[in-house]
Formats: C-alpha cells, sequence, structure tokens
C-alpha cells in the first residue's frame, strides 16, 4: 500500500475527494445509475446535442474576446483583424457564428419534441419553465452578439429592436430604451454595455438555468416517446424495469449523434458559413454607419416569426405586446394544456392537426419575417399569427375532453 493510501485510509484519491466533494454520488445520480426509458428515439439527441453547441460557443466566444475590441471605432476592424490576421481567427469566428444559429435549430427541434411528446405536463412543469427561460436568455445573448460585429445590420438591427421598447408607455419605455443604449443613440456605450451582457452577465445566467433545468429533469425523470412513467414499474431493486442506466446507453448513441452533428456543423463552417446570408448577413460586412440605413431591415433568422408577428400589426404598441405575448404564453403552455394523455402517438387527430398547423404558421412567419414588407406577406403573416396563437386556444378546448387512444402500462419497442 503507498504511503498516499496510508495516509487515507487505503480510498485512494477518488475517497480523499468523495470524503470532502460528493464526486461519485453526482456521477451515480446523473449518469451511471440515472436510468432512462429504453424507448428514446432520434428526439432525443437534441438536448445532448444543445450541450455541445454551448460549449462550442463558450469555448470559441474565450478566443474572440481575447482579440475583439468593444469600442465604435475599433470593433469593425478588430473583427476584420480576427478574420485576416489571427492564426486560425477566420475559423473561430465562423465556428461562433455558425454555432450561434445550430444553437437555435437544436433548441427550436429539442422544444418541439416536448409539444409532441408532452413533455411539459404534470410532473415537468417545472422543467418547462426552465428550459422556456433558457430559450429567453439564449434570445438575449444572441441579441447582444448581433451588436457585437458592429456592422450595418448589426447597428441598425439593434436601432429597431431596442426601439420598440419605446412604445411601452407612462413614459417607461423611453427611460427603458436609453437605459438600454446607455445613449440618446446607439453608440459606443450601447456596444460596451452589451458586450459586458453578452461575455460575462448572460452566460452565467444561462449556465445557472442549464444546471437547473438538468436537476428538475434527473429528479423527476426523462419523459419518453410512449408518455409513460417508467418509475411505476420497478423490480425488486427498486430498479425501473424499461429503464437502463444513461451510462454507457445514451453516452455512446450521444457520441454518434453528436459525431454526425459535428460532419454537418464543420461542412457549414468550412463551405457556407454565412449560408447564403442567413447565418452571416451581407450588410454586416459593411461597417456601421448612422448616416445610412439598409434598404431593409430585417433580425436574423431565429427571430423573424417573432418580428413577423411585430409587423402584422398596424399599432406599434400592440405589434410589442402581441410579440411579446407569442413568447410569454409558451410559459403556461403546461396549464393551457388540460389532457391527461402525454404522446402524439395516443392523441386525437384534431391535436395533431392543431400541432402540425402549429408549426407551419412559425416556418411561414419565420420566412415571413426576413422578406421585405408587402400586402400580402402582411396578410399571410396576421393569418399565420391567428393560427400560431389558434394553437393555444384550441388546445385549450380539445384537451379536456379529447378522446385519445388507449395508452400502454409500459413503454413499446
Amino acid at each position: 500500500m503507498s504511503i498516499e493510501n496510508k495516509a487515507d485510509g487505503g480510498k485512494g484519491v477518488v475517497g480523499w475527494i468523495d470524503d470532502r466533494f460528493p464526486m461519485t454520488k453526482l456521477l451515480e445520480e446523473h449518469i451511471t445509475k440515472y436510468y432512462a426509458p429504453k424507448n428514446f428515439n432520434i428526439w432525443y439527441y437534441f438536448g445532448a446535442l444543445s450541450i455541445l453547441v454551448l460549449i462550442i460557443q463558450i469555448v470559441t466566444g474565450i478566443f474572440l474576446t481575447m482579440n475583439y475590441k468593444p469600442d465604435g471605432d475599433l470593433a469593425f476592424k478588430s473583427v476584420e483583424y480576427i478574420m485576416r490576421d489571427v492564426n486560425y481567427g477566420w475559423l473561430i469566428r465562423y465556428m461562433h457564428s455558425t454555432g450561434a444559429s445550430l444553437f437555435f435549430v437544436v433548441v427550436y427541434l429539442h422544444m418541439f419534441r416536448g409539444l409532441m411528446y408532452g413533455s411539459y405536463q404534470k410532473p415537468r412543469e417545472l422543467i418547462w419553465i426552465f428550459g422556456m427561460l433558457i430559450y429567453v436568455a439564449l434570445m438575449a445573448e444572441a441579441f447582444m452578439g448581433y451588436l457585437l460585429p458592429w456592422g450595418q445590420m448589426s447597428y441598425w438591427g439593434a436601432q429597431v429592436i431596442i426601439s420598440l421598447f419605446g412604445a411601452i408607455p407612462f413614459g417607461i419605455g423611453d427611460a427603458l430604451t436609453i437605459w438600454l443604449k446607455g445613449d440618446y443613440i446607439v453608440s459606443d456605450a450601447t456596444l460596451n454595455r452589451f458586450f459586458a451582457l453578452h461575455v460575462i452577465a448572460v452566460p452565467l445566467a444561462l449556465l445557472g438555468l442549464i444546471v437547473a433545468h438538468i436537476i428538475a429533469l434527473h429528479e423527476v425523470g426523462s419523459n419518453n416517446p410512449d408518455g409513460v412513467d417508467i418509475k411505476k414499474h420497478k423490480n425488486a431493486e427498486g430498479i425501473p424495469k424499461d429503464g437502463i442506466p444513461f451510462h454507457p446507453y445514451y453516452t455512446v448513441k450521444d457520441l454518434f449523434g453528436a459525431t454526425i452533428f459535428l460532419i454537418f456543423f464543420f461542412a457549414i463552417v468550412f463551405f457556407a458559413p454565412e449560408m447564403g446570408g442567413y447565418f452571416l448577413e451581407h450588410a454586416n460586412f459593411v461597417p456601421a454607419d448612422p448616416l445610412k440605413t439598409p434598404e431593409h431591415i430585417a433580425p436574423v433568422w431565429y427571430f423573424t416569426p417573432f418580428y413577423a408577428i411585430l409587423r402584422a400589426v398596424p399599432s406599434k404598441l400592440g405589434g410589442v405586446l402581441l410579440m411579446g405575448a407569442a413568447i410569454v404564453v409558451l410559459f403556461f403552455l403546461p396549464w393551457i394544456d388540460r389532457g391527461k394523455v402525454r404522446s402524439v402517438r395516443y392523441r386525437s387527430t384534431a391535436y395533431k392537426w392543431l400541432l402540425g398547423s402549429f408549426v407551419v404558421s412559425f416556418v411561414v412567419l419565420g420566412y415571413y419575417g426576413l422578406q421585405v414588407p408587402t400586402p400580402i406577406g402582411t396578410f399571410i403573416s396576421r393569418l399565420g399569427t391567428v393560427i400560431y396563437f389558434g394553437f393555444f386556444f384550441g388546445l385549450y378546448f380539445i384537451s379536456k375532453n379529447e378522446k385519445t387512444k388507449p395508452v400502454p402500462e409500459r413503454v413499446t419497442a
């Protein structure tokens, strides 16, 4: 026995750590002895992929901040310096910009899976609320990061979005707008403020919410495509009969999914980082000019469904309120859906039509949010807005007495 083992009673390094920090206990509770349903499908990749993209964003963001200058006169030049003179700076910048868009891709698919399989229903309401808070924090993080390149679309996009807060009455909107800008116009003060929030404040909040999301998930257990609670059927050892340890079964599965994802990720980074102007807009390769407004101002694609809702309403205040309501209503989904069946597999045809129309409306709104406003585009945006909110109204009324299929006692293969 070594001197180190004699000193700690023969427990070794792991035992020494466990006496002072619950390392093994945490690993067992959340990985090696956490039992997940054995019927996970492809839709359950996206939670792990969102963690992967978050790591990519943090690592590339750290390297970008080493050369970025949050200064109104130097910000755009520092981005050009990163792209042209820093070793592999172009790769780091393209990984970060691509990661921003793909982060929303995996998060939207993750949220859609929750809608399909009722992952927001009792007892997982708090998991859903934490997830929605993560989504709002992610939107804030993306918006603040969008200003930092200090290009034309960054500058004017921020100008338009911040000015929306001015629609809030009783002088609150004007005060809030000035506070966000740190000045009377979008300026160097705004850039510094957004830089601090983007690299420190919001990421810390995001990490805290993700930890809370995972802890809440592991407390009540993961949902599955059948929407069946696997904790109801346990063997003599208290292990769910339809559960398998997360490690090694799902860690290996997630590793495979991560490999496929990274192939697509780097294919975009190396061959199409701009994605035709959807990931990196062409106007953002021009330095910000407060005296020259771009012909068409539109946010990045992941904000455009809500931007289309904003533009669909003639009143500025009404548009802001409806745009905010489109996000806030998602928080109340666990109480809007009064159904007893979780999974779309066993729900009524009416629910499937509602969910399908909701997804189509979201995609259509996203498309028209990118386009130059036209009469037909405005009409379709208004129709899409009605269908978007119609999903929640319809769900509330049909879910109470919904005719569903029999739900199995245990998970199916």
